[in-house]
């Protein structure tokens, strides 16, 4: 079962034309969230973040997508597919109509689907150092859609190196995040991040995990930092929205973990 549009429908009975203009042009963006005992988690953060990024691209959402129905509709979906303990949920948004580059209209479509999976796994990682791309800060790098295809490229070299995931360096070579997680790491009781501008996603357990450490009392900084920065770190891990994942080595180099600490961050946030 999808949500289109506020309309339920069977898979196989979606339809969408050739003019479509996500396919077309990807014009538009999308959103991943997470439900996990009958709760869609951080939601206020991902509506946030939506209407962050429509306002960037001049999309007009619907009514339905920022007030309580849309959160409504999707715990429905969720327990059509099965997936009220845990799911992962993929919100995909784009502008309506025809048209070239010149759009006829601002007014959005949307697509909502749902996976029951389980949690995250939490082994830890064996990344490798991006060659393939580098992260550029844009207007549109904040949010998930436009800069799909370097997430893609940077996979495929994953793949082809066999890590766990891979390290994005902006074209400074700092630091910026992983495939599809942001990166913190701890030194001398300060926890690092890159800086937005690095070209990162603004990843919403990224807010989280700083709003956490606000909380108690864990000074953060937001920096552009190149790669020796993690291999002295007292830990160093990834997130995004299923989970924390600790990283063990960056090039076949061992990297310090603080898995209590980690362990901490997990059972406030995500567990």
């Amino acid at each position: 079962m999808l949500l289109f549009n506020g309309q339920f429908i069977p898979e196989q009975k979606l339809q969408l034309p050739l003019t479509n203009r996500a396919f077309q042009f990807n014009d538009g963006f999308f959103e991943t969230a997470i439900v996990a005992n009958g709760k869609l988690r951080f939601w206020d953060d991902h509506v946030a973040r939506m209407q962050a990024a429509a306002k960037v691209l001049k999309l007009e959402l619907p009514p339905t997508i920022i007030s309580g129905e849309l959160e409504e509709q999707l715990l429905h979906l969720a327990g059509q597919s099965n997936a009220t303990n845990y799911g992962r949920i993929k919100l995909k948004l784009w502008r309506s109509g025809t048209g070239l580059y010149t759009p006829e209209t601002n007014q959005t479509d949307w697509l909502a689907t749902i996976v029951q999976t389980t949690a995250s796994l939490t082994a830890p990682l064996q990344i490798g150092i991006c060659q393939t791309i580098t992260t550029n800060y844009s207007p549109f790098s904040f949010f998930k859609g436009p800069n799909a295809l370097l997430y893609v490229m940077a996979g495929i070299e994953k793949k082809e190196k066999g890590f766990d995931d891979m390290l994005l360096l902006n074209r400074q070579q700092q630091v910026s995040e992983l495939i599809s997680s942001n990166i913190f790491w701890l030194k001398n009781d300060v926890l690092f991040t890159p800086a937005i501008d690095t070209g990162c996603v603004q990843g919403i357990l990224r807010q989280n995990v700083m709003k956490w450490t606000n909380q108690v009392g864990i000074k953060t900084k937001e920096v552009y930092f190149d790669v020796a920065s993690l291999l002295k770190a007292d830990s160093v891990f990834s997130c995004n929205v299923t989970g924390i994942r600790t990283i063990a080595s960056i090039n076949g180099t061992a990297v310090n973990s603080d898995k209590d600490f980690v362990q901490g961050l997990r059972l406030d946030l995500v567990i």
